[in-house]
């Protein structure tokens, strides 16, 4: 599989999730309703803005008692032999989900120092404090928890789905406020001027819609003479 150059991935990173889906669309190379995470994977720190790196996948739990092989040194050697930036993705295998906790400050900020630049788990995180004063690294989760539970690193690099998102190790991922989604291998190198592309021509949408007076009839025309 080919990677990006940094150039692509700091522009990629100057773009909003919501525009990157949207190109996306263009290329045809897949349904709709693919490649995307439901609303459960919340972004933690909006603040830091988009967050763009390659998948490190692994299952974990945290909530099942008798499990003892912790597994944690098979993630860390798989992120320092991944392409960077690396995104940890986690899916929560464990008894009960909600309860579930699989990042804090130590594990974050071991991650951030093997060259990772965020964590997407369908289970939950904690020490949120502590991670958002790191810089640079994002959580994606449903939610909080304040126990790590009885935490096991299960299968590393695996495919894996969360919250309708079909993950498998290195592919490119790209989020924000919005939410996650995958960057398709076959068209990462375009999505960008694609991107630019679906931008204009929203601009010339809210351009028109913007004007005073604006009705629905005046509203068809314009369609109409935008999409010929």
């Amino acid at each position: 599989m080919s990677h990006l150059t940094a150039a692509q991935l700091a522009e990629l990173q100057r773009i909003d999730s919501p525009t990157i889906a949207n190109a996306i669309e263009q290329f045809d190379v897949r349904g709709r309703v693919e490649g995307f995470a439901g609303w459960e994977l919340r972004c933690a720190f909006p603040e830091l803005g988009t967050t763009v790196g390659y998948a490190v996948t692994c299952t974990a739990d945290s909530t099942t008692p008798a499990r003892r092989d912790r597994g944690l040194m098979r993630l860390w050697e798989a992120v320092e032999r991944a392409p960077k930036p690396a995104v940890i993705v986690i899916k929560d295998i464990g008894q009960d989900r909600s309860r579930s906790c699989h990042m804090g400050e130590v594990m974050a900020t071991t991650a951030k120092a093997l060259g990772a630049v965020g964590c997407i788990s369908d289970g939950g995180l904690r020490d949120v404090n502590e991670v958002r004063a790191l810089g640079g690294f994002q959580y994606f989760c449903p939610g909080f928890v304040v126990s790590h539970g009885n935490p096991v690193i299960c299968d590393v690099d695996v495919d894996i789905t969360l919250n309708g998102l079909a993950v498998g190790p290195g592919d490119l991922l790209h989020g924000d406020v919005n939410g996650v989604l995958v960057i398709p291998s076959s068209i990462a190198d375009r999505v960008v001027a694609q991107a630019m592309k679906v931008r204009e021509a929203e601009e010339k949408v809210l351009t028109f819609v913007r004007q005073p007076g604006l009705t629905v009839a005046a509203l068809k025309k314009f369609q109409e003479s935008f999409t010929h």
